[in-house]
């Protein structure tokens, strides 16, 4: 069982462009799609695609049309009081893939909101026993950049593991602290903004993403997954590290091909998989998303796991710190 927590829940609005976009032109949409979203609602929902079971913890009425939507996608929420609108975030897809994303902030929260959402988190959590609790998204207004850093530390307290996917000062609060999530998922920014790296060099040279990944897992994460868009992904744990390619794959919408990553390296380790295998599955699952419209989650078949390519990287130690990677040791 997978638990998700998505402080900043969205409703997520793509419009669909049969041409390339043009600034300041009128353009008429092929499609427009309205789906429930935020990063831990889109791993919940590519949990019920697979058949794994999973709770979706976030902020929304019990009776709002949200929570009923995803009742209807076999999602079952726990839902924490709100503090007002949920916010609705616009994508805007191209023909050739090239996706647009406009996000609104959401919400502001105060400090007894937050506290709540992490009983009902801790809570759950406990009744449940989920393999795996997944902290994801941004944090809404008036919260603590140290939200997940504090709410990891409990899960741990009570013998969980947890992942985190976010961004910026909570991705920075949470390597900062003195909490090791089990695994972090940045992408090429989020992991050059922990490393003071470039992520474009990321994009396009796997082996040194690896080695400024292998500079956070140990010490700061157990283990780190980055997602490098088209190149794919690396994976470094305290064994060594890996570096898989996507099968081809025709570009629809980038928008939640992170979130399916996650849960494709989340599903392969709750089945036993040693770690290339949930790298493949990462990138298989990623790439099944790209091709498929809005934050729509794949299906089991519409992933091609045997058509990914995992490689071991030999990484040297990073000049980004001092010493070397704790799996060298």
């Amino acid at each position: 069982m997978i638990l998700t927590v998505t402080p900043n829940p969205s409703i997520d609005r793509t419009v669909m462009l049969p041409a390339t976009l043009r600034r300041g032109a009128v353009h008429r949409a092929d499609a427009v799609l309205f789906q429930p979203g935020g990063k831990g609602v889109n791993i919940s929902r590519a949990c019920v695609a697979a058949g794994v079971p999973t709770i979706a913890v976030l902020p929304v009425a019990a009776d709002d049309s949200f929570v009923a939507e995803l009742g209807q996608m076999g999602v079952q929420v726990r839902p924490a009081p709100p503090t007002g609108p949920m916010r609705i975030n616009l994508t805007i897809t191209e023909p050739d893939g090239t996706t647009t994303k406009i996000n609104t902030a959401g919400a502001s929260v105060e400090q007894h909101d937050l506290a709540r959402l992490a009983e009902i988190v801790l809570g759950v959590a406990a009744e449940t026993r989920p393999g795996w609790v997944v902290l994801a998204g941004s944090l809404p207004p008036g919260a603590p950049a140290d939200w997940y850093a504090g709410v990891g530390a409990a899960l741990h307290a009570d013998g969980h593991r947890f992942a985190v996917d976010t961004s910026d000062a909570p991705l920075a609060a949470l390597l900062d602290g003195n909490v090791v999530p089990d695994l972090i998922k940045p992408n090429a920014e989020e992991l050059a903004s922990v490393t003071a790296g470039d992520p474009a060099a990321f994009e396009t040279d796997p082996a040194a993403a690896a080695a400024a990944a292998a500079t956070l897992a140990g010490r700061l994460a157990g283990t780190v997954l980055a997602t490098l868009g088209a190149a794919g992904a690396v994976l470094v744990d305290a064994d060594g590290a890996w570096h898989a390619t996507p099968p081809p794959t025709t570009v629809v919408s980038t928008v939640g091909a992170g979130d399916a990553s996650l849960f494709g390296y989340l599903l392969a380790d709750l089945r036993g998989a040693a770690a290339p295998e949930r790298l493949a599955s990462a990138v298989a699952y990623g790439a099944a998303a790209a091709g498929l419209p809005g934050t729509t989650p794949p299906a089991p078949t519409d992933v091609r796991t045997a058509d990914v390519r995992v490689s071991q990287l030999d990484i040297p130690p990073s000049p980004l710190t001092e010493g070397t990677p704790s799996w060298q040791n």
